[in-house]
């Protein structure tokens, strides 16, 4: 007898030593960033954990900003296609998704980095399209200011449709098609683009195959006016941030809603909110838990954290006092739009404080967080699944590698005994993971040899 109980999907987070700001302090972290047998370890557990990939966030921006602590900047983060290029060589089936931006970067060289990890990994790459929110980046790129919010998007969208032609240059069969006549690639089946745009005007083909998958899968993570019509226009897989059911629900029929104008179906994108988990083996234990990485944050640490995660100067307001949600200017700000209007509308809803503000956004940045069992956390993963909040979520471990541990061991065995989880892949590819058809390619499709 089948199952016909919706059935998620999961990705796993990888940003330093953990999600929680406090966590690298943490006696159980483990977490070398320099060292290639903690991404071994790291890949290894979230294979047996089945999850449907890996996303690794990008930093490019590092030292003190806006009043943020020291102790969460200087954190040493890699590059992350180099990091999911490691996790390939341990691993079989699981995803390996990259954060890379498309306001400091080329597409050139971004489509054919993430080629060449397709092929690398047998058709296992993703790409998190983000936009870069952090303004100081700019004068990192000999740019003397960040682009406009909207202007980033714009860019972004175009930069992805670059990308896109650039993997559908070489037909399927270019290589094999050679060697009949003793060439190793067939120059018929290999077309150079030709693309003029606002941000972008370039010709010639990629120099890399094209990948296993036809494109990697693209997801994006904004959820702005300008983000979230990026993401209806081109994302397959949506990183989102909402902290209760009722937000999750309106994002998740919003955006669903809006993929009919761009000719897409709403099983094309999957919806997958952040979730920050710590588990315990009562409640009593995990609230405990949650308390003590809470305080592994320095009360001023955590205030300067939040200063600079919502662009306002906390140091005159008292930790106990109202925290003020009224100083947040989400719509004005050039950087991060909808993770502001998320954090204002939390702290409004629930008139929290300064100190308790604080705890929420060292936790997880204003992702959901949960502190409780593993059976109250599958609880609430399948009822927001079966309450149309979400297709599944991007799990963000407090501290690695024993938090990641902990969701593995006991939250995913749940999961599946419910029958909302797989026991094994059922493919190989990350399109196969997520349900998701490749893409025609643009020229075998049309059996055409021009160029546009």
């Amino acid at each position: 007898m089948g199952n016909d109980k919706k059935q998620l999907h999961l990705g796993v987070f990888l940003l330093n030593t953990g999600q929680h700001v406090g966590g690298w302090r943490h006696p159980e972290t483990e977490a070398d960033l320099l060292d290639m047998t903690f991404y071994h370890n790291f890949a290894k557990l979230s294979e047996r954990g089945k999850f449907d990939t890996i996303l690794v966030l990008e930093q490019i921006a590092i030292g003190e900003q806006n009043g943020k602590a020291a102790e969460e900047r200087s954190i040493p983060t890699p590059d992350t296609l180099t990091l999911l290029s490691v996790m390939a060589s341990v691993t079989e089936k699981i995803g390996l998704t990259a954060t890379l931006s498309t306001t400091y970067n080329d597409p050139f060289h971004v489509a054919a980095r993430f080629a060449t990890l397709d092929h690398l990994s047998g058709g296992r790459a993703g790409w998190n399209m983000v936009t870069s929110q952090d303004p100081r980046i700019a004068s990192q790129f000999s740019k003397d200011a960040h682009m406009d919010h909207a202007l980033r998007y714009e860019r972004a969208n175009e930069f992805v449709e670059v990308a896109m032609k650039l993997w559908d240059s070489w037909e399927e069969d270019a290589l094999a098609a050679g060697r009949s006549f003793g060439l190793y690639t067939d120059p018929a089946k290999v077309h150079d683009i030709d693309h003029s745009g606002r941000f972008f005007a370039m010709s010639g083909a990629s120099y890399v195959p094209r990948p296993v998958q036809g494109h990697p899968v693209l997801f994006q993570a904004g959820s702005s006016g300008s983000g979230l019509k990026f993401a209806a226009q081109k994302a397959e897989v949506v990183f989102t941030a909402q902290d209760n059911l009722e937000d999750a629900k309106a994002y998740y029929a919003n955006l669903k809603g809006m993929l009919r104008q761009y000719g897409r179906r709403p099983e094309q994108l999957h919806i997958l909110p952040g979730l920050a988990p710590i588990i315990g083996s009562t409640e009593r234990e995990a609230k405990q838990r949650e308390e003590y990485f809470n305080e592994l944050v320095l009360p001023e640490i955590a205030v300067k954290t939040l200063s600079g995660t919502i662009d306002v100067d906390l140091s005159s307001y008292p930790l106990d006092g109202l925290f003020p949600y009224w100083e947040i200017d989400a719509e004005s700000n050039n950087n991060k739009k909808s993770r502001l209007q998320l954090l204002k509308d939390l702290a409004q809803r629930e008139k929290l404080t300064v100190r308790q503000m604080s705890k929420h956004v060292v936790a997880a940045g204003g992702h959901h967080t949960f502190a409780g069992t593993p059976e109250r956390l599958a609880d609430l993963m399948e009822e927001w699944l079966d309450n149309g909040a979400c297709d599944g979520f991007n799990i963000m471990p407090s501290h690695y590698l024993r938090g990641l541990e902990e969701f593995v061991d006991h939250v995913v065995p749940i999961l599946q005994k419910r029958g909302r989880y797989r026991t094994d892949y059922s493919g190989s590819t990350l399109r196969d993971h997520l349900g998701l058809t490749a893409p025609a390619n643009r020229w075998s499709a049309l059996g055409v040899q021009s160029s546009t």
